[in-house]
């Protein structure tokens, strides 16, 4: 007895969803098929009934990573939106914080396609923090290169914050706390505040 469509397609989402934790955590090149379809909860045998290969994975993995991101609610001000991502709540959930961020080391070892959804990803999302942080007087360009410039810092300062966390944890929180004062606030938010 065959597959329904409806399960197939579960079944193709839940491969995709065990692809994204274990990409964020581990990095795409360490992350074998056995190991992906195991957390999956199917045998490696059943990856090629979805995918035609590893890159195709990677490529869905981004197309669902960004548009769920570009799905989700802004965050209001930009205060807001600093204070939110530069939380050590986000910095700590790399299993489901921004993809952007998440997956900033892999992007330039991914294949074509993948790289694509990314750039498009990030593009689109400068695009919404600008909307975010337009002025009055300032002119669309100047908008999108405050917010190119806005966002570039928040990202830097969350990977940064995230590769010396284990080693030297207040040092981690440092970085934090000096991107968010750079951006006027005080306190993190919390990570599920819209």
């Amino acid at each position: 007895m065959g597959v329904s469509r409806q399960q197939a397609a579960e079944n193709r989402n839940a491969i995709i969803a065990a692809a994204e934790r274990l990409f964020r955590l581990r990095g795409v090149e360490a992350v074998g098929l056995a190991e992906l379809m195991k957390a999956a909860g199917f045998t490696q045998g059943g990856f090629y009934n979805h995918f035609k290969s590893k890159d195709a994975l990677v490529a869905a993995v981004m197309e669902k990573a960004m548009q769920d991101y570009a799905d989700s609610p802004n965050a209001g001000s930009l205060a807001r939106q600093a204070a939110r991502y530069l939380s050590n709540a986000h910095r700590d959930n790399i299993e489901a914080g921004c993809p952007l961020s998440g997956f900033a080391g892999d992007a330039p070892r991914v294949p074509d396609a993948a790289r694509a959804c990314y750039a498009q990803g990030l593009e689109a999302y400068v695009d919404r923090f600008a909307a975010m942080i337009a002025a009055k007087s300032a002119t669309p360009e100047q908008t999108r290169r405050e917010a190119i410039a806005a966002f570039s810092q928040m990202v830097g300062a969350l990977v940064l914050s995230r590769a010396v966390a284990g080693a030297n944890p207040a040092f981690a929180d440092e970085i934090l706390d000096a991107s968010r004062r750079a951006f006027g606030v005080e306190t993190p938010a919390p990570l599920d505040e819209r």
